[in-house]
């Protein structure tokens, strides 16, 4: 655990000095000027806080891993998103050039032998996901696992993407972000010491832990600075690679993430729906509905936390297998159908309001 502290210590103090930087050069989140139907703060806040989480997990890792060739591909990609982050501070970049780099970025992880060689089967064995193989010569000779590559992008994309959206309310990300690093790190222990690079991915995960760690109580209400769009991607990107690096921990993931999936997965099914565009941020994600009904800030964080905990707990005491999966199916059919009712709720909300208004005028 030295090493999460290191990083901890790192984050925090980093932090400290990001704050004065990013309202020296405007990367700030100006309410009056920043239109954003998503915002749910007030005042002028800084962003950045992507750029601080990195360093204090890039220089942990140079202090406790090798620099293998995994993890410097792990390292890069890492610092161009939160490049792209920070841009995205400044200039507010087009969502369709973000998602664009996503791609790319990712592919990039990919391209420093990160894959998904194969998925376990809940009914027992595993399912190969390594054939078929292109093998190019390009500064040596480099394997393309056609589908093993392309499921690890879709993967680290919509990792990106869907803990991204989760940071609207002060606090959020990176409390469940760490927690959800802490027990990758304690299955990596209890089932694979031996993954990648002797084991070393459990000395990463503790790194990320505590750089969000470190982040958090600058972020927690009322928050100093945001994550921006940097750190959102980044926290998704991390806990996308840890996971294929524990080889076959996916439902560990499904299952500590349920609440940011699953509102993920509803986001997308109710812009679509809607003919809107998937792209473009809107406020009715779940701690916009939550806000909505007069849920505190801090009562959101500690849901979030609170359900990433317990999730956590179930993760560690469940058999990888078909008790894994049943439970995933359940705790996902609870939290869907209560997002379901609240989002049905406060449209009914939202019309009578506007009737209301009518009659009045």
């Amino acid at each position: 655990m030295i090493f999460l502290v290191i990083s901890l210590v790192l984050s925090t103090v980093l932090v400290s000095v990001t704050i004065p930087l990013a309202r020296r050069f405007g990367l700030v989140t100006d309410v009056s000027t920043r239109k954003h139907p998503a915002h749910t703060h007030s005042g002028i806040i800084p962003r950045a806080g992507g750029a601080p989480i990195y360093l204090a997990i890039l220089i942990t890792c140079l202090i406790a891993l090798p620099m293998t060739k995994i993890l410097f591909y792990i390292l890069l990609a890492g610092a161009l998103l939160v490049i792209v982050g920070l841009l995205d501070d400044k200039y507010d970049i087009s969502p369709y050039i973000r998602f664009g780099m996503n791609m790319i970025i990712a592919g990039i992880a990919i391209a420093g032998g990160i894959g998904i060689p194969y998925i376990s089967n809940p009914f027992g064995g595993q399912i190969l996901l390594t054939q078929p193989q292109i093998v190019i010569n390009f500064f040596g000779p480099h394997v393309i696992w056609i589908i093993a590559d392309a499921i690890a992008i879709v993967w680290l994309v919509s990792m990106m993407n869907i803990v991204n959206w989760s940071k609207g309310i002060d606090g959020q990300l990176p409390g469940y972000v760490a927690i959800a690093c802490i027990f990758l790190a304690l299955i990596t222990k209890r089932y694979s010491p031996y993954d990648i690079d002797a084991g070393h991915t459990k000395i990463l995960a503790q790194i990320v832990a505590g750089a969000f760690l470190g982040f958090w109580p600058w972020n927690f209400y009322p928050q100093r600075i945001m994550p921006g769009y940097g750190g959102g991607t980044l926290a998704g990107f991390m806990l996308g690679i840890l996971t294929i690096l524990t080889f076959g921990k996916v439902g560990t993931l499904l299952l500590v993430l349920s609440i940011p999936i699953l509102d993920g997965f509803y986001t997308i099914l109710r812009r679509i729906q809607s003919r809107g565009n998937p792209f473009r941020g809107d406020a009715n994600h779940l701690h916009h509905l939550l806000l909505r009904r007069g849920w505190d800030k801090r009562l959101i964080v500690l849901l979030y936390v609170v359900i990433t905990t317990i999730c956590g707990i179930f993760s560690l005491l469940i058999p990888n297998g078909i008790e894994k999966l049943f439970v995933i199916i359940v705790v996902y059919a609870v939290l869907f159908g209560w997002i379901y009712w609240l989002s049905k709720e406060d449209k009914i909300n939202t019309i009578n309001e506007s009737n209301d208004k009518q009659k009045q005028s």
